[in-house]
């Protein structure tokens, strides 16, 4: 039989496979795609025919089809790691209840801080799973249950954020008696200058906890921190001086274009040569990373971890249902407390072809069971679009859906899902091969404009080939495009907008209008080169400028301007044209 992990090649070489596939994908035998994904899963075939990805019970008769088609291409389903209860007997009565130490924090912790309690506890057997420990914590009429984690070396913790001034009291519950009924209080105080706390979703747009407005401005490194310190440092150092605040990264490591070396270290223990034990966690690569993650927040950076994909040698995209169970609750135990963390469930989880709707469903689940800091959740397409109606997605994650067009569709995304719309992935200034990674940095600029004027976020990727094979769409290193500071140009135009954010207004039939109604229009004409352009104002008096996103520069039209106005333009690419209401002393 046939199934997921079939690849499309053994598939065509089998005359009865190859029925099955010409029955429900006519004309794929003779198609493009015979030679150009021999290697790829049955799995992800679905995401790339739309005939099946739309239609579930056409997938499943496609899967049943399948599976019966006996000969050479005969498949033993995989045997997965069974999930593994934690032991009720891990200590036995002659421990006493609440004995184990506890460390809690000396001062207090700043508000939207972390707040992290140590137990040093018991390290015989597989504390990894034989110990499950949580806390119930409470602050007045504030009250959740916390999970908490083994970190090695007999050391427990249990983290929450801070998300009030006061004091937190917690009381825990293990299945080991040393760690069972430990109680205590933690103080919290004011917030540290400029920590405002996650990002909420602020209706169609962002804020965070605080309400200090958040606008996202992205970018993508996908496998950063899988990569040699000294690369990493010099990853930090170039968002230092960038004007980027949210970065896309993966849990796991990747294997594709550009990413053939081996990481130092995986969540789990072992290696690609010697397997990995999946029953265990590695501490220090989660420590690595917990340190990555708050040296993103010193310089006020969104971390958007993405959990799975399927750029995978290791086996990672594959570990089956309780692996990755029990994997995302340890991350979102170790990670929910980061007030400056979101959950990717997957990048182009269309092509991670070992996972189901079931499974993301599941996984979603875990995670919101998990983390009561409510972070933000999204999953990414590379294809079709997950159902972005499921109440568990707080924004659209979104990836292109064409060669060109692709933020002019933001305006009716938000319309469909009445979410928020971020772009992730548009494509990316750079000059390699692909399609997706050759972008001029006046194209990626102009799709930024785009989705921002119908009110949207796009983000920014950057391909440029060098010979050390360092690009920052995955490794990191330098930036050296053209597209981020004029990102950050539009972002500050976006900035003093009424509310700090654009909404799509009534546009013309060739240009896009967006703003605030009445108050605050912006009109952008892409790569279109107008000597002039006739707009009508609404009722009162504003001020005009022409605005250069290019060459990031703003010419106010003299005097205050009132009903239909020409307004004279220099017949280049990439202007606008902004319109801003003027107060009665200002005429």
């Amino acid at each position: 039989m046939f199934d997921r992990s079939s690849t499309f090649g053994d598939a065509l070489d089998d005359d009865a496979a190859r029925a099955v596939l010409e029955t429900f994908l006519p004309g794929i035998a003779a198609s493009p795609m015979a030679g150009q994904f021999r290697g790829a899963r049955l799995g992800q075939l679905i995401a790339i025919s739309p005939a099946l990805r739309e239609d579930e019970a056409e997938q499943d008769r496609f899967w049943a089809a399948l599976a019966e088609v006996p000969g050479d291409g005969e498949v033993t389903p995989r045997e997965y790691s069974p999930a593994i209860a934690p032991d009720p007997a891990y200590e036995g009565d002659d421990v006493t209840r609440a004995s184990a130490r506890v460390t809690m924090p000396s001062v207090p912790v700043e508000r939207w801080g972390v707040v992290e309690l140590r137990f040093d506890g018991p390290s015989h057997g597989n504390p990894f799973v034989d110990v499950e420990l949580g806390a119930r914590v409470t602050h007045g009429d504030r009250a959740f249950h916390i999970g908490g984690f083994y970190d090695g070396d007999g050391t427990y913790r249990i983290r929450f954020l801070a998300e009030r001034e006061g004091e937190w009291h917690f009381e825990t519950t293990s299945t080991a008696r040393s760690l069972d009924g430990l109680s205590g209080a933690v103080q919290v105080g004011p917030a540290a200058s400029g920590s405002h706390g996650p990002v909420r979703v602020d209706g169609l747009h962002f804020a965070h906890a605080d309400g200090t407005r958040y606008r996202p401005v992205g970018t993508t490194a996908y496998a950063w921190t899988h990569q040699p310190e000294e690369l990493q440092q010099r990853t930090l150092g170039a968002l230092a001086e960038s004007p980027f605040n949210k970065m896309r990264m993966c849990l796991f490591p990747k294997s594709y274009l550009y990413n053939a070396n081996e990481p130092e270290r995986f969540p789990f223990p072992g290696s690609l040569a010697d397997g990995f034990d999946l029953a265990r966690f590695d501490p220090a690569y989660f420590h690595e990373l917990e340190g990555r993650v708050a040296e993103l927040a010193g310089l006020g950076i969104e971390a958007d971890l993405i959990l799975f994909h399927a750029y995978d040698r290791w086996g990672f995209a594959d570990l089956g249902p309780a692996v990755d169970d029990r994997l995302i609750r340890y991350v979102v135990r170790r990670l929910a407390a980061s007030a400056n963390v979101w959950w990717a469930l997957a990048n182009e989880y269309d092509l991670v072809w070992a996972k189901t709707t079931a499974d993301w469903e599941r996984i979603a689940a875990i995670i919101e069971e998990e983390d009561p800091h409510g972070h933000l959740r999204s999953i990414h397409n590379c294809h079709g679009f997950y159902d972005q109606t499921r109440p568990w997605i707080t924004h659209v994650s979104a990836q292109r859906i064409d060669v060109y067009r692709t933020a002019e569709n933001t305006d009716a995304w938000r319309s469909q899902y009445g979410k928020p719309v971020v772009i992730d992935e548009v494509g990316y200034e750079g000059d390699i091969d692909q399609g997706w990674g050759n972008l001029t940095g006046e194209e990626l600029v102009r799709r930024c404009w785009e989705g921002a004027v119908r009110g949207g976020y796009v983000a920014h990727g950057e391909t440029y080939l060098n010979d050390r094979e360092e690009l920052w769409w995955s490794k990191g290193g330098e930036l050296i495009g053209t597209s981020p500071a004029r990102m950050g140009f539009l972002d500050g135009i976006v900035a003093e907008a009424p509310g700090g954010v654009l909404d799509p207004l009534p546009s013309d039939w060739d240009v896009p209008w967006g703003g605030v109604a009445g108050e605050y229009l912006i009109a952008y004409f892409g790569f279109n080169r107008p000597s002039f352009r006739s707009i009508v104002l609404p009722d009162g008096s504003f001020e005009i400028d022409v605005i250069d996103t290019w060459n990031m520069t703003v010419e106010p039209v003299p005097g205050v301007h009132r009903g239909a106005v020409r307004v004279e333009l220099p017949a280049r690419q990439y202007m606008a044209v902004r319109a801003r209401r003027v107060t009665p002393s200002v005429e």
